[in-house]
């Protein structure tokens, strides 16, 4: 019987399928990368959602997240995400957590109940809280590495961090998981050198903040407001969302 899966049934099979609905994905960070993983997630049939982000749909970030519009704007954004993930899919369940992820907070999320774990939050510290957690309950998990002040989409790889070069990020996160004893990482990065962002004020957040009252982190409390775009961060969470979905299904890359 046609579905709302069926053309993607035709690649991973009816048991691949099965597993996808039984899977339950959580994602840390709904906004450029992360937002996009989640629509992809939805859109493969993912059966249970994780959202985790305390953040506010802002002004700023309609040039790059799919969840920013004029009428989200102000809206949290695990709940404009969850929303859409039911005009999908609406068998989905979805859990929301208005969490900012740190190490402080990790005790909130018990990882053995999922099945993978997408990283796609901004901070070091945060990272490594994520990957460690993962790492103790037995959890596969991917991260992001820098997307921000890039604009070539088609130089993102999938690697092991330990075979990374050139992104700052990935430098500081090989650092930190060597000491940590983390052997290897699955991460989505780029060899593309990062830009600076033009010395702008009436363009830059910190003169000009626009962030919905109620929000917890302004962009002024950043050392600096990175550069983005409509195509860079959504590649980076398209294959996020691709590697997990050809993990959890089992897919092997042949009929």
């Amino acid at each position: 019987m046609l579905n709302s899966f069926s053309r993607t049934q035709l690649l991973f099979g009816g048991e691949g399928m099965e597993r996808l609905y039984r899977s339950r994905v959580a994602v840390f960070g709904i906004g450029g990368v992360g937002g996009y993983t989640v629509e992809a997630l939805a859109r493969s049939g993912i059966g249970e959602l994780d959202l985790i982000d305390d953040d506010r749909v802002c002004l700023t970030n309609i040039n790059r997240q799919i969840i920013a519009t004029r009428k989200t704007v102000g809206q949290f954004k695990v709940d404009v995400a969850e929303q859409r993930v039911h005009d999908i899919n609406p068998d989905a369940v979805v859990h929301t957590y208005k969490t900012f992820y740190t190490a402080e907070t990790a005790d909130q999320f018990d990882f053995t109940r999922y099945d993978y774990v997408v990283d796609a939050i901004d901070t070091v510290a945060g990272k490594l809280a994520l990957v460690e957690q993962a790492q103790r309950a037995g959890v596969p998990i991917i991260s992001s590495m820098g997307a921000g002040n890039k604009v070539d989409p088609t130089a993102f790889e999938v690697a092991d961090i330990y075979e990374t070069s050139v992104c700052p990020l990935a430098r500081v996160m090989r650092t930190e998981l060597r000491k940590r004893g983390v052997k290897r990482l699955k991460v989505v990065y780029s060899k593309e050198p990062a830009m600076t962002p033009i010395d702008d004020l009436s363009a830059s957040c910190k003169a000009n903040c626009v962030c919905p009252p109620g929000t917890a982190r302004t962009c002024t409390q950043r050392r600096q407001v990175p550069g983005s775009n409509a195509f860079v961060p959504p590649v980076v969470g398209l294959i996020i969302a691709g590697e997990v979905v050809k993990d959890l299904s089992g897919f092997s890359g042949g009929a």
